[in-house]
């Protein structure tokens, strides 16, 4: 993100503003849990975070529902457990700023929670029994569903977690492209590597 802040033409930050702050967390929890050996595979996305700002509070959601879509199947049972929480609660507040429950990230969610049905489960008692979120507290539980998707992953029993991480901030670049006037396909040629 220092990098991106350079690009942009502002002043040296891990925080610029040319870049979403749910999409900021995302590519610098990816850059920390990637291996020494892969970051320098993510220097070709930099460019793509520059301009990409949101809309406040439900681009933090729709983040943090991807993180947490691509962390659910390989996470450890305690951290699916979360991330399932946490997909309810994003589920519940896409639903309420009017996204039909076929729009992009609530299909994501259900097909998600859908492959890890215990999780799906356990995290619909927990949350029956923890009552309503206070609104003021959403951005700090986006945050905290990137952060736990990102290292779930990273800690995950599985060969690739340093692909999976670069492919889960690329997906999160192209949502961008969707949720916007960009298409998905022009974002995901912008971020092919050239031959």
């Amino acid at each position: 993100m220092e990098y991106a802040s350079y690009l942009a033409g502002e002043p040296w930050s891990d925080r610029p503003s040319c870049t979403d702050p749910a999409l900021g967390s995302l590519a610098r929890m990816i850059n920390d849990c990637t291996s020494d050996a892969a970051r320098g595979r993510l220097v070709i996305l930099i460019p793509a975070v520059i301009g990409l700002t949101g809309e406040g509070t439900i681009t933090g959601i729709r983040v943090a529902a991807r993180a947490a879509s691509a962390a659910l199947p390989v996470a450890s049972e305690g951290r699916q457990r979360a991330l399932a929480a946490g997909l309810l609660r994003c589920d519940d507040i896409l639903a309420g700023f009017g996204e039909s429950e076929s729009s992009t990230s609530r299909s994501m969610i259900r097909r998600a929670l859908d492959d890890t049905p215990g999780a799906g489960v356990w995290a619909a008692e927990f949350l029956a029994a923890a009552g309503v979120l206070n609104p003021r507290s959403i951005p700090l539980m986006s945050d905290a569903i990137i952060r736990t998707a990102v290292v779930g992953i990273a800690d995950a029993c599985i060969q690739d977690p340093d692909d999976r991480l670069r492919e889960l901030l690329a997906q999160a670049i192209a949502d961008f492209g969707i949720n916007s006037d960009r298409t998905a396909d022009q974002t995901a040629r912008e971020l092919q590597p050239a031959p």
